[in-house]
């Protein structure tokens, strides 16, 4: 082996690695099924989808040296996936992949963190399918966002314009008070006074927004 093949070999052996860690096999009759995940890590609130495999078993191998190679096309028709968390289910159609026949994605957005059951039901030629399998765990999204204070901008937003709000709310109330004292020629004043005041006020909030 030359240095060029030895290169490669190393970088193809952990995307081998990576692939089986990540998928799960059964089987049904005779016939080879897997799934995984399409996009890892998998976490909650984003869109992803599960990959199924089905492929006949070969002859005189054990089931751990099964492979998936010729795989069994057109059976998005006969095939459904039911997807299972705690109490909730929902059946999903399968898309057949036009490139790698054998190949199904069933889409869905996890909303929630934990471990699936995907069920697969129906038919493969002659063969009756009801199989339960189980996916790698979906994370909490929070595993992946970064910084962690991403809606510190949004919360201040909405704290300096609840403090706005309580300002005006006051200044409100002085006008009441003056009007029900019956200091009417002052009021001229003190609306413009307030009306400045207001003015600054919301200039602070906005300029501490943007530098937040």
């Amino acid at each position: 082996m030359n240095f060029k093949q030895l290169t490669l070999f190393l970088l193809v052996i952990p995307g081998f690695f990576g692939y089986a860690f990540g998928h799960t096999v059964d089987s049904v009759g005779e016939y080879r099924l897997e799934i995984g995940w399409m996009n890892e890590p998998v976490v909650s609130g984003e869109t992803n989808g599960i990959e199924l495999y089905v492929s006949p078993l070969e002859p005189g191998l054990e089931f751990e040296d099964q492979v998936f190679q010729e795989g069994i096309p057109g059976l998005s028709k006969t095939l459904k996936m039911q997807l299972i968390i705690k109490d909730q289910k929902i059946t999903l159609p399968l898309t057949e992949d036009h490139n790698v026949p054998g190949k199904y994605y069933a889409f869905v957005n996890p909303t929630v963190a934990g471990f699936y059951q995907a069920n697969i039901l129906g038919n493969i030629g002659e063969t009756t399918v009801s199989l339960s399998m189980h996916p790698p765990k979906v994370d909490e999204r929070a595993y992946i966002e970064f910084p962690e204070s991403a809606d510190l901008t949004l919360n201040q937003l909405i704290d300096g314009h609840t403090a706005v709000v309580g300002e005006v709310n006051d200044l409100k109330e002085s006008v009441s008070h003056l009007e029900e004292s019956n200091q009417q020629t002052n009021i001229g004043y003190v609306g413009i006074v307030l009306g400045i005041i207001g003015i600054v006020i919301a200039s602070i909030a906005i300029s501490k927004t943007k530098k937040n």
